[in-house]
């Protein structure tokens, strides 16, 4: 099988190398490295491959430090779930768009602040703002924006956080029972 098999993208697309991407490619770097460690092959094919695998994966990790420095410090940071949410803040507050991974991280975290959710629910990144839609902490005013995002359905998700308001949620439940009685009759 060819690789053009495998994805299918439109030669004219260029996709931005965000930090979801290349903290991709170094996990899979990494789970091939281990895969390499536990086979049995000749010692010098095994070196050999380490050693490309290896630079490789330092290569990635400069890139993340390239897109955010000190990222993967402050990726393990955002995961400790003894973070403040002051902290989550600044981290939000001080990094790049691209860095698409560690703002996910941020807009999942149990003690990200109102504050901090309300800026990320400006994100491009679809999945930063199904987080804030669905997220307990997002205030009414974020959630009743969200709904209005024409470009994905994150109204569903606003129907479902205990922070929208009771007007607005009556109304986004009644659409959502529209729509399966739509389907039902189709």
């Amino acid at each position: 099988m060819r690789r053009a098999d495998l994805v299918r993208m439109p030669q004219n697309r260029i996709v931005s190398r965000t930090s979801q991407i290349v903290f991709g490619e170094r996990q899979h770097l990494l789970r091939v490295l281990d895969s390499i460690e536990k086979t049995t092959m000749p010692g010098s094919r095994v070196s050999a491959e380490k050693r490309s695998l290896e630079q490789l994966i330092h290569a990635r990790t400069k890139e993340l430090d390239s897109i955010n420095p000190g990222w993967d410090l402050k990726v393990g940071v955002v995961l400790n779930a003894d973070t403040r949410a002051e902290a989550l803040e600044a981290m939000a507050h001080e990094a790049p768009p691209e860095d698409f991974y560690m703002l996910r991280l941020i807009s999942e975290h149990p003690k990200a602040a109102a504050k901090t959710l309300a800026r990320l629910a400006k994100h491009s990144y679809p999945a930063i703002r199904e987080n804030v839609a669905r997220h307990p902490n997002t205030d009414s005013a974020t959630l009743t924006k969200l709904c209005q995002d024409r470009t994905q359905p994150l109204w569903y998700l606003v129907a479902f956080n205990p922070n929208t308001p009771a007007a607005l949620r009556a109304k986004l439940q009644a659409r959502m029972r529209k729509l399966g009685e739509a389907q039902q009759t189709a």
